[in-house]
């Protein structure tokens, strides 16, 4: 019988992370202070541990994984590939489908593995708290499990609309020890000031994040951990790539298409940045592969944005980095359901695109859950919203392969599952959802809001 799952041992758990600042052609632009003038890593020292900083502005190819850190991850990892056989057979197409399986963690997705690092990290810095944002729910859960791990208090400021739509994914917070506060919230300025201008604000991204800053800028006791966008996140995601590469030498094929769901881009980052590194060395497998990041219409930040400095959060107490962005005031429609919602994108993410390197497609919303669906009735797994973006996106190519009859290797993220995501299931089948494609004229209008560079 053809093989469907390719598993590996955990010795071959990877023992670095890598970095792919190291290949990249160009280097990263630097972070921006409110003066518009370069920042140091001491401007982040208020809230990270120096050696997560020491990541954040590494230009090193490999980054060691502490043993602790691996001996974490050996809970669920290495996470299995699968031949997507009856999903071949339910499109027709010629297409090899692989997909890498990240809902088997703990949490059900791939935050876990930022998550224990960053606590670790802390941990060993003698640091006992920590408050953070969550948009879905998925690394609020996740910071939640790996603080329990490692004697981590967690305060986590929950996206409004996410935090009404799935209490479920708030009692794995709780079950893990974490507070878990609906953003905007009474307990920051920032949270109050948008409550008085909105009291029905169903939150963003942007708004958590400024939220669980200034939460830790302003206690000595706790730091600051977020999900997605920043370097070191990017460096810790790509554990699913690098394992991927180690599965498809077991099956001799190689990607000719790598795809992930997109909102900050450290999911993306970590599927992608791997293969990235070998088309880098030159790997003949890798000349021709794309990389292909799927972001929703609703929130499309690498395909309609600007790329220009802006703030990480909708305040300002971040630096600003230079990234794709619809605006740090940017709030998404509650419409949409799930994650991705995200105003700007990951710096290196962005650069990469910019430069051509990686590609982006936005995908509506209605389709994805198509997608997700077919999927799970195809496979077995009920997809996370987020991860039926990527779907989408494969079964296109599987569908452009059966028209042109060639049999492309495929290879997807299957970042989480959707266990704790079934009311927005439920409002797809019983038509409640809607397509929604963000309004050129709000698009334009980020532009005037973004921060003076220069």
């Amino acid at each position: 019988m053809p093989q469907t799952k390719i598993l590996l041992d955990e010795s071959d758990i990877p023992t670095h992370w890598y970095n792919v600042v190291a290949d990249m052609p160009n280097k990263p632009a630097p972070p921006l202070g409110p003066d518009g003038k370069p920042v140091g890593p001491e401007a982040l020292a208020p809230i990270f541990p120096m050696a997560l900083i020491e990541q954040e502005v590494s230009a090193e190819r490999w980054i060691p994984i502490p043993e602790p850190v691996r001996e974490a991850y050996r809970l669920y990892r290495p996470t299995p590939m699968f031949r997507a056989h009856r999903l071949e057979q339910m499109l027709g197409t010629p297409a090899h489908i692989y997909y890498k399986y990240e809902g088997v963690s703990p949490a059900g997705s791939h935050k876990v593995n930022t998550s224990i690092p960053q606590a670790y990290y802390n941990a060993q810095a003698g640091i006992h708290r920590l408050a953070t944002e969550t948009g879905a729910g998925q690394w609020g859960c996740s910071l939640a499990l790996a603080g329990q791990m490692f004697g981590i208090d967690v305060r986590v400021f929950m996206v409004k609309v996410s935090y009404d739509q799935k209490p479920f994914r708030r009692s794995m917070m709780h079950t893990w020890g974490a507070e878990v506060f609906a953003s905007p919230s009474p307990h920051t300025v920032t949270g109050r000031k948008a409550l008085e201008v909105d009291p029905n604000s169903p939150g963003s991204l942007g708004m958590a994040i400024s939220e669980a800053v200034e939460e830790a800028a302003s206690r000595p006791d706790t730091n600051y951990a977020l999900g997605s966008v920043l370097n070191h996140v990017c460096h810790h995601q790509t554990i699913i790539g690098l394992e991927a590469k180690k599965q498809f030498e077991k099956v001799g094929e190689y990607p000719d298409v790598v795809i992930a769901c997109c909102g900050g881009g450290s999911n993306f980052a970590g599927a992608a940045f791997p293969f990235l590194a070998d088309k880098a060395a030159g790997d003949p497998r890798a000349k021709n592969t794309r990389l292909l990041a799927v972001e929703p219409t609703s929130c499309p930040t690498l395909t309609r944005g600007h790329y220009a400095y802006d703030f990480g959060d909708s305040v300002g107490l971040t630096p600003m980095m230079l990234m794709y962005t619809l605006g740090h005031d940017f709030m998404p429609p509650s419409i949409h359901a799930g994650g991705l919602r995200y105003h700007g994108d990951s710096p290196l993410v962005s650069q990469l695109y910019h430069e051509k390197l990686i590609e982006a497609v936005a995908v509506p919303q209605l389709a994805t859950f198509e997608a997700g669906v077919a999927f799970s009735r195809a496979e077995g797994i009920i997809p996370a919203p987020e991860s039926c973006h990527a779907i989408r996106a494969c079964i296109d190519e599987a569908l452009k392969c059966k028209e042109s009859g060639e049999p492309k290797v495929l290879f997807f993220n299957l970042s989480g599952h959707g266990h704790f995501d079934m009311a927005s299931y439920d409002k797809y089948f019983s038509g409640q959802l809607e397509d929604f494609e963000y309004p050129a004229a709000a698009i334009d209008e980020a532009l005037h809001h973004l921060p003076k560079v220069g």
